[in-house]
């Protein structure tokens, strides 16, 4: 409990943990009280915290060993936050770590947002109250697989912006999101009571290391906001080199043991403990690949070794969840794959949050090594396939753009960070429509200036696609005035690699009929925020006896009595956005593996619950729904060479 600044602990520590005494403050008088809470908090600011002194942890002196497990707050509704926890509790684990996006807590310049969905400090007392400590990866940069490693895309209007670097007007962005998020975390750390052992500085940064100063720059920043907890930096193999910092414990990435990795970290840095930060329990998806998967028994084999050579490990991820909305990152390492929406990740938990074969094996094991039982999981929570929806409704694009509230003109082609939108922060996500007039046909060329994938119409007949492999398209020669419309998806900004300064989305540049520049565009932002969603409603709607025009909005009823979890599939659909009562599920894609979307319970209503499908290009009668998600095709992680993109 709080009393005055410091936070009064009461018994919550973990099995092979002490807790503290518990106090009834209430009983105490008004004086009592105050000599009381300063002698709590100088005796919470003496509490020995997570220490690497030698070859193995300790915590409150004692031995200790982290066995954690990855669950982002951020990819996991709400009212699934205890459920996911007390699983993980379950499975033998000891520690909760998450990432923390700055794009979510910072949409706009000064506009910060830490409740409902994003209520962090809510999380982090969730884990104290089920036994849990925690493991806080702040960033500023994130890397997984979300949009821009969890960078806000406002940063990118500055031309000279150098993302992770320190330069002036990231390290000011970056100072000014500290100061209102690391104030919330300060109170919950163990050395005031709370659940936080050990903070992350910054994330991989060895496979970037752009500015030897910046690692210092960003542990300062957390040690002089008040973190006083240990220190860790996390690098695959290759990045150890260059990713660490002075006074920092030195932590490695990894799937495999045949590359040396541990012994790498060991030599390293001699008589510290050994941590596996990252686990890699499975692998992320992309659109227009198969769906990995890593043998579960290959996977407790490498674990029990390293639990027999005394490391600490932390499995990522131990639930994936679902990247909701636009939030999908990408990889570009010479060639553009946007990821999924569902971040399911092959891990010891189904992106449903159900038991695998995974998590059995490894409760199994982690009971083995532990010296106290371990609670029973909660039961398996139940999912419905409800009764196939029929499409009544349809509104086409076109009609929606009066519910648009950003439209601008200008000469050249503006990118979507640069549009006069969301209080002159830019568009982030989502859809731009571009369009002028043209007088002739002839060659269309994006000279690769389309990021990353645009639909091309003459007059709102559909006549190609342009993307990073197409980037000419024939236009019918005409002398009549047409109207030319680019409608341009940002598919998801590159979360890893070099390329993170280069991740303006729409049209970064001139876009040329026979070679000669287009001028003179109106350009539509089509975020399809809740705002836009919900204005749709008061528009006319037709009815699904006539004949759509693409790209159209598809709107039907799902009637539930009683609401559950289930998967939204969309059987002979192509390519688009699912919204149920507002909310945006993700994208949908016939290329797949991704055939379903997770749709939580939570977020449907007893009664009526609107289902609004985006769709590009060919859409049916009907939205069916699913028990569990379909990938379909598998390949093992194992058998490819991939680079470590974490």
């Amino acid at each position: 409990m709080f009393s005055g600044n410091c936070f009064i602990h009461l018994d919550f520590g973990p099995a092979g943990t002490a807790g503290t005494a518990s106090v009834s403050a209430p009983l105490l008088s008004a004086a009592s009280l105050i000599v009381f809470d300063s002698f709590i908090c100088k005796r919470m600011s003496e509490r020995e915290g997570l220490r690497a002194d030698s070859t193995h942890f300790t915590l409150a002196g004692a031995p200790f060993r982290i066995l954690g497990g990855s669950i982002h707050y951020f990819r996991v509704p709400r009212a699934h936050w205890r459920d996911r926890l007390l699983k993980l509790k379950a499975c033998g684990l000891n520690t909760l770590t998450t990432y923390v996006p700055w794009n979510l807590h910072e949409p706009e310049r000064g506009v910060y947002v830490f409740q409902d969905q994003l209520d962090l400090e809510a999380y982090i007392r969730l884990a104290a109250e089920l036994g849990l400590w925690v493991i806080l990866r702040p960033g500023p940069y994130i890397c997984a697989e979300w949009d821009l490693g969890g960078l806000p895309s406002w940063l990118l209007q500055d031309k000279k912006m150098k993302l992770r670097t320190t330069y002036s007007g990231f390290t000011s962005a970056v100072s000014s999101y500290f100061d209102k998020l690391i104030p919330r975390i300060t109170p919950l750390q163990y050395k005031k009571g709370g659940p936080i052992i050990a903070v992350q500085v910054e994330n991989e940064y060895g496979s970037y290391a752009k500015d030897e100063q910046y690692l210092s720059f960003i542990k300062e920043a957390l040690l002089s906001r008040g973190i006083s907890e240990l220190l860790m930096t996390s690098d695959n193999r290759e990045g150890l080199k260059c990713g660490g910092v002075d006074g920092v414990l030195q932590t490695v990435n990894l799937q495999k043991l045949s590359y040396g990795d541990v012994q790498h970290l060991a030599e390293l840095q001699p008589q510290k403990p050994l941590m596996v930060m990252e686990y890699w329990s499975g692998w992320f998806d992309v659109w227009g690949e198969l769906h990995h998967v890593f043998s579960a028994q290959e996977m407790i084999s490498i674990v029990r070794e390293l639990l027999d050579r005394g490391v600490s490990i932390n499995f990522y991820m131990f639930h994936g969840g679902s990247s909701f909305g636009f939030m999908s990152g990408a990889v570009d390492l010479g060639t553009y794959k946007p990821q999924t929406s569902s971040y399911d990740y092959d891990a010891p938990l189904t992106e449903s949050g159900d038991y695998t074969t995974k998590y059995h094996l490894l409760r199994s094991l982690l009971s083995s090594y532990s010296k106290e039982a371990i609670i029973e999981p909660p039961a398996v929570q139940s999912k419905r396939v409800y009764q196939p929806v029929v499409v009544t409704q349809h509104i086409s694009l076109w009609e929606s753009l009066q519910c648009v509230e950003t439209s601008f003109q200008a000469d050249d082609p503006v990118s979507m960070e640069n549009l006069p939108a969301n209080n002159n922060n830019g568009q982030s996500y989502g859809y731009t429509l571009y369009q002028t007039d043209i007088y002739s046909g002839g060659e269309l060329n994006s000279r690769n200036h389309v990021r990353d994938r645009a639909l091309v119409f003459i007059d709102r007949e559909l006549i190609g696609v342009l993307d990073y492999r197409t980037q000419k398209v024939k236009i019918p020669q005409s002398k009549s005035e047409r109207t030319l419309s680019l409608l341009v998806e940002n598919c998801g900004r590159v979360n890893y690699g070099p390329a993170l300064d280069s991740q303006q989305k729409g049209l970064v540049g001139d876009i040329t009929l026979e070679n000669v520049p287009l001028k003179k565009f109106t350009m539509h932002c089509l975020d399809m925020k809740p705002g836009f969603i919900n204005s749709l409603q008061s528009r006319k709607w037709t009815s699904v006896g006539e004949k759509p025009t693409y790209p159209a909005f598809f709107r039907g009823s799902l009637v539930v009595d009683q609401p559950t979890d289930t998967f939204v599939k969309l059987p002979n659909w192509s390519k688009g956005v699912v919204f149920v009562n507002g909310q945006n599920l993700g994208r949908h894609w016939s290329v797949g593996p991704q055939k379903a979307l997770y749709l939580p319970g939570p977020w449907l209503k007893s009664g009526e619950n609107e289902i609004i499908v985006f769709e590009e290009f060919r859409a049916t009668e009907t939205i069916h729904f699913a028990e569990n998600p379909e990938f379909g095709k598998t390949i093992d992680v194992s058998t490819q060479l991939f680079c470590t993109l974490m």
